[in-house]
């Protein structure tokens, strides 16, 4: 298959399990890069065999992390995919197809859309899991990921423009892998608000987790998805009202985030 000028970023640590099927979907890349931060498993070696260069790199957050693989890119223009997904069929031709044409445009960035298959099946109807619009393909030269430890976004003026296809994302594949990634994603947004000084608001906590159950349940359509839309809410009600209990911790009681980090680092989740 000819190739394009594009780089295919993934950033990983224990990725065995899915990274061989991320690499394989573009397979137009001229250019595969895998930054990893010190995998204890196959990932570096499935990854070179599936034509990655792989640069080690310690964890620095995602939004750094993501910066330096924009760095270690051989190429202007960049996709950005994370280990658990990969592109459809459809959008691996839309891609191949428009891709030229972009490429000699002066525009930053463009959207690709997200179908997220949680618990083994696509999710139907939650909106946030179906057709979701993220900033994925971009020029280096445009654009700039945020320096968040975690939800990091990436940043750029002008017009961006959709693509039509999506790609997958198999999205935790337990609850266990779920429960895990809530308690890692919580402990890196809370040291970026203990870095920012935000003021502790625990007075919002009882009303937290209704209204955040109301609006993934209700109005982001999860109820149609059945008992599996059910807990995608409770899980995301859950993790907001969580976020907000340790935060509270960490400014009352210093001394926890150097305790927690090595409980963390233990099970391998302080990364």
């Amino acid at each position: 298959m000819p190739t394009l000028p594009l780089t295919l970023a993934v950033i990983t640590h224990n990725e065995a399990d899915t990274i061989a099927r991320c690499l394989d979907s573009v397979p137009f890349a001229a250019e595969k890069l895998v930054v990893d931060s010190g995998s204890d498993d196959d990932t570096v070696a499935i990854a070179q065999a599936h034509g990655a260069r792989v640069v080690p790199q310690a964890w620095l957050g995602f939004g750094a992390q993501r910066n330096f693989a924009t760095s270690q890119c051989r190429h202007d223009w960049i996709l950005v995919l994370d280990a658990d997904e990969y592109l459809t069929a459809e959008l691996a031709a839309e891609l191949q197809q428009r891709l030229p044409e972009l490429m000699a445009s002066a525009t930053p960035a463009a959207y690709l859309r997200r179908s997220t298959i949680y618990m083994g099946a696509p999710m139907r109807w939650y909106r946030p899991a179906v057709g979701e619009q993220l900033a994925r393909l971009y020029h280096r030269g445009r654009a700039r990921w945020s320096d968040a430890r975690v939800h990091e976004s990436l940043r750029f003026d002008g017009i961006a423009p959709t693509l039509d296809a999506p790609f997958n994302h198999t999205n935790n594949p337990t609850l266990v892998h779920k429960q895990l990634k809530v308690l890692r994603y919580a402990e890196l947004k809370c040291r970026d608000w203990l870095d920012k000084g935000k003021p502790v608001r625990m007075w919002q906590t009882p009303w937290v987790f209704a209204l955040a159950f109301l609006k993934d349940y209700l109005f982001r359509l999860a109820f149609l998805d059945g008992w599996r839309g059910f807990m995608i809410a409770h899980t995301a009600a859950s993790y907001a009202v969580y976020k907000r209990m340790r935060y509270y911790e960490m400014v009352n009681n210093p001394e926890s985030v150097a305790r927690a980090g090595a409980q963390l680092q233990a099970h391998g989740l302080d990364r």
